[in-house]
């Protein structure tokens, strides 16, 4: 079972080994609806894995629809900022431009990348995904198995590689699915050749089997059965869904099946119609409404071109590809009502602080990254303390200093103007010339050297 997951894979460089991933679980989907209804269909293993997909990718989406939220918020701040620096190109004011601006994203704790990460893990998930679709056999393992008896027959055959490169070119022209196989090895290894032949009879057309039952005149009978094999595994609403609508409905003017042309045509519409009422649900189409500038309106002009072009997409690709398509947008439409409904009723002011927390956690751990450890900076935040604390214990210890100071020298002022007074009080007694004045000088002396 793992070796026929492994084969007839067309994904290569860093998408293998995600594609791989997602192979395990489409074949594990497919089995469980086999196992549980008996239920074999391309198409609604699709649907299910399309479904699970978005459910794993619900987290990233709703960081990406909350940071949407923010940047509604932060317009405002953000185009006064533009505007601030419109006509201001010199280096310093660019400096200050992208300062202000980091500002604000600090202010919501909003990191500037926002959904930068969550864009690229969808898309490193997407883009593979698309392998998988493109090439069921390699990935779901029972469907690889219809192909068993007929490859084995074909390379059976004497000179099969000549004559299946000779069937394959003869085709492709008149196939399109056909023509984006990617490279075919029937003259290589037993497992190449084998690989090659199942990726050009799974998107044989019922025109193209027809013409292998005569390429391969012995092996009617087996090409047969894996032909209504894969019919109905692969077969919805009608609808063979290898074939682009383009493709059905070019098969089925030619054979008068106006029905299918229908259902052909109902494919990209749908795709069309889920794609646009995705993007009106969307918070930033909102917002680009509300808003003048032209950033704003090639948004608006972009969110209208989006739909278009997934019609067109659709129409030229396997309808496999359609559902797929289709699906995520009605899960993402479903999903959005969800997460409008969420953002709603979430406290801004709250989420706001929340972020900046997780901000300075970030800058933290940014710093010790950097060689300066938690204790130290507690440490360096504690000795900033003491010396902040220590200024005003200095302050005032000289305050009292001074002031004592003052009190002695108001004190000794005091005693001075006392004794002056005393002195002069004495020296009224006295007759100046007389010897009791004269008495009273020489005590005033003996006593301030008595002092000294």
């Amino acid at each position: 079972m793992t070796e026929a997951l492994i084969l007839s894979q067309n994904a290569r460089g860093i998408l293998a080994p995600i594609a791989r991933l997602l192979g395990y679980v489409i074949n594990g989907i497919y089995e469980l609806l086999y196992n549980l209804f008996h239920v074999q269909n391309v198409a609604v293993t699709i649907i299910i894995f399309t479904i699970v997909i978005y459910l794993c990718l619900l987290p990233l989406t709703i960081k990406q629809q909350k940071f949407s939220k923010f940047t509604q918020i932060m317009n405002p701040e953000l185009q006064a900022i533009q505007k601030k620096y419109k006509n201001k190109r010199d280096q310093e004011s660019v400096m200050r431009m992208n300062e202000e601006t980091r500002e604000v994203y600090r202010k919501y704790g909003v990191s500037p990348s926002g959904s930068c990460v969550q864009m690229v893990i969808q898309l490193l998930i997407l883009f593979p995904l698309y392998r998988v679709i493109y090439n069921v056999p390699g990935y779901i393992t029972r469907i690889r198995n219809i192909f068993t008896d007929s490859v084995n027959g074909i390379m059976g055959t004497d000179g099969f590689a000549g004559i299946m490169d000779n069937f394959y070119n003869t085709v492709k022209e008149g196939n399109y699915v056909m023509k984006n196989i990617g490279g075919v090895a029937f003259d290589g290894s037993s497992t190449d050749a084998a690989n090659s032949i199942i990726d050009v009879l799974y998107r044989c057309t019922s025109a193209n089997w027809e013409t292998l039952k005569h390429t391969f005149s012995g092996l009617q009978d087996v090409l047969t059965t894996a032909q209504h094999g894969i019919d109905q595994v692969n077969t919805f609403l009608g609808i063979n869904i290898v074939y682009s609508p383009k493709n059905i409905i070019s098969t089925s003017f030619h054979e008068g099946n106006y029905a299918l042309i229908a259902l052909a045509i109902v494919i990209p519409l749908l795709s069309l119609a889920s794609q646009f009422l995705n993007i009106r649900l969307m918070p930033q189409m909102s917002a680009a409404g509300n808003s003048g500038n032209q950033m704003a309106n090639q948004m608006k002009i972009m969110n209208y071109l989006m739909p278009i072009y997934s019609f067109i997409l659709v129409f030229f690709l396997p309808v496999g590809v359609g559902i797929y398509w289709i699906t995520s947008a009605l899960v993402r439409c479903v999903q959005q009502l969800l997460i409008n409904r969420h953002l709603n009723k979430i406290d801004l002011d709250a989420m706001i602080k929340k972020n900046q927390e997780k901000a300075k956690a970030k800058e933290k751990k940014r710093i010790e990254k950097k060689g300066v450890s938690g204790s130290a900076i507690s440490n360096a935040a504690r000795i900033n303390t003491r010396n902040i604390d220590a200024q005003p214990v200095k302050r005032t210890m000289a305050e009292k200093a001074s002031s004592v100071n003052n009190v002695n020298k108001t004190q000794n002022k005091t005693q001075n103007k006392t004794e002056t007074k005393e002195t002069a009080s004495k020296n009224k007694k006295s007759k100046a010339g007389s010897l009791a004045s004269k008495a009273n000088l020489v005590r005033e002396y003996n006593e301030k050297n008595t002092r000294k």
